[in-house]
């Protein structure tokens, strides 16, 4: 027999996630709105719309002046610091790309060989690619995970979705990965990396590299 509550039964399953957003402290299980006997609001007044059309004009859940928290940052961990990231990025940079030049030892593919009047750049795809698989497994798996990398645990931060706080799904940690180190593995190494990243030392409100942006996630502290 199925434990899920039944349609329209105004109660959500439990989540499991214990890095999604939490409620403001205080904050019951029933909603500021709800009225008590008698019909009368919790403020004194008579209970407000649950769409707007009260005194605060264009209020809603999805518009201005509504009794909503729109900032979705709201109940989350604060942003971790840009300097922090980058040191953490530094840390992962360095553990993956050892792994990186042990295996091109091993199968034998290195940088550009160079003999005579001809340059060898399937050796470069090679390593290139190794790169690529490696950067994307192991940022992807560890994201998706528990929302760290080894060099953001290290450092108390880690990855969340913007809109829910939660640790992101592998797909969004997939995207996430891609867009950092592709171009990094193929074409422009660490330029992208300080373009992406450093990103996020500029943008307001969400501190996001262009990584974060294409993912929809934030990075926070946890301690």
């Amino acid at each position: 027999m199925s434990t899920e509550p039944p349609p329209g039964s105004g109660r959500e399953p439990p989540e499991d996630d214990r890095f999604r957003k939490q409620p403001p402290p205080g904050a019951g299980s029933g909603s500021p709105y709800d009225t008590p006997p008698g019909g009368d609001s919790p403020y004194g007044g008579p209970p407000p719309p649950p769409y707007g059309g009260g005194p605060h004009e264009g209020g809603g859940p999805y518009g201005g002046g509504g009794g909503y928290p729109e900032d979705p940052l709201a109940g989350m961990p604060p942003l971790a610091d840009s300097g922090r990231r980058t040191l953490a990025r530094l840390i992962d940079m360095i553990m993956v790309g050892a792994v990186v030049v042990l295996l091109s030892w091993i199968f034998r593919v290195g940088e550009y060989r160079v003999t005579g009047e001809d340059i060898d750049t399937g050796k470069s795809f090679g390593q290139a690619a190794i790169a690529a698989v490696l950067y994307i497994a192991y940022d992807t798996a560890m994201t998706a995970r528990s929302g760290q990398t080894l060099g953001k645990k290290w450092l108390n931060m880690r990855v969340a979705n913007l809109d829910n706080g939660a640790t992101p799904s592998v797909q969004t940690a997939l995207m996430r990965a891609a867009v950092l180190w592709l171009p990094f593995a193929f074409c422009c190494a660490c330029v992208w990396t300080a373009i992406s990243g450093g990103w996020s030392f500029f943008d307001k409100p969400y501190k996001q590299g262009l990584h974060d942006k294409a993912a929809k996630t934030v990075v926070v502290s946890t301690g």
